[in-house]
């Protein structure tokens, strides 16, 4: 019987609902950050057989902490194969991998992401109110991928009707506009944020709201939409992360340095006191990854 926490942070609600989007079947291309974690929690809970792979060349990886980077050491750390760069973009291209977990600082309602520039009022591509940091690899993971899963807070101003630039498709325009470009994926199958849970119609290939977080209303949702969002006839409230998950998660990141920590407030912490909590994590809890 399934144990759920009474005390989690937003963080690690949004790495145990990404999780969950995850299989024993997938092939997921993760980044660091919350998509690690959501494919470590799937890997150490209800799919074992889930095959992770890092963009750095790591495949199929049981890492005992969190890389930082997405060629850290641990991305290899039991791995399957430990490859390059180059192999895991035409493995990718090529459609092995089954979904990609991105983010984005912009999203419209079919999906598209913008990490590119901000334009804001009277601005432009070349006058952009802000730069963004472009594209890395999310471009070819929406656009190859068979899936992705797009991790983003649900903020004013984020959420719009049309991003200024198109970083990583979606949906494009709506239906069809994916084949008529030539791209190979299927397509965002889930928007996992920080108050619900979000996914796309499979005719309009608009997005809706399939799912709310505990404590959450769709009224306070909606206020951070700029479009009229559809709400599913079906719309239930989520569980919160189970222990077992918030275990894997304190495991893997005991001091908080991914999903954030009170410890870290009063500013970065010595390595020492790091490897300590790590070393301490690992003799009280056993994680079979």
């Amino acid at each position: 019987m399934k144990k759920y926490a009474e005390n989690y942070s937003i963080s690690e609600m949004m790495a145990a609902v990404c999780s969950l989007q995850l299989s024993n079947d997938d092939v997921a291309f993760v980044g660091v950050g919350i998509p690690l974690m959501a494919g470590a929690v799937a890997a150490a809970t209800h799919a074992p057989e889930v095959t992770i792979v890092y963009e750095g060349g790591g495949v199929g990886a049981r890492s005992r902490r969190m890389p930082w980077t997405i060629s850290d050491t641990p991305t290899t750390d039991n791995a399957l194969v430990a490859s390059t760069m180059n192999r895991i973009f035409s493995d990718q291209q090529r459609g092995y991998i089954t979904v990609g977990i991105i983010g984005g600082a912009e999203i419209d309602k079919f999906g598209n992401l913008n990490t590119t520039a901000i334009f804001g009022k009277g601005g432009s591509y070349d006058h952009p109110q802000v730069r963004l940091p472009g594209s890395g690899g999310a471009n070819d993971i929406a656009s190859s991928c068979q899936r992705t899963v797009i991790v983003m807070r649900l903020q004013k101003g984020k959420f719009v009707n049309k991003i200024d630039f198109i970083t990583s498709p979606g949906f494009l325009s709506g239906p069809g506009a994916r084949e008529k470009a030539g791209l190979l994926g299927g397509g965002p199958s889930a928007v996992v944020t920080d108050r619900g849970l979000f996914k796309f119609d499979a005719e309009t290939k608009e997005m809706y709201l399939d799912a709310i977080y505990p404590g959450m209303t769709v009224e306070q949702i909606k206020e951070y939409i700029d479009w009229d969002l559809k709400v599913s006839p079906h719309l239930y409230e989520m569980e919160p992360p189970t222990e077992e998950q918030i275990e894997v998660m304190h495991t893997l990141d005991p001091m908080g340095t991914v999903l954030g920590s009170k410890s870290l407030k009063g500013g970065i912490q010595p390595f020492d006191v790091y490897y300590e909590a790590l070393k301490k994590s690992y003799q009280s809890r056993t994680l079979s990854l």
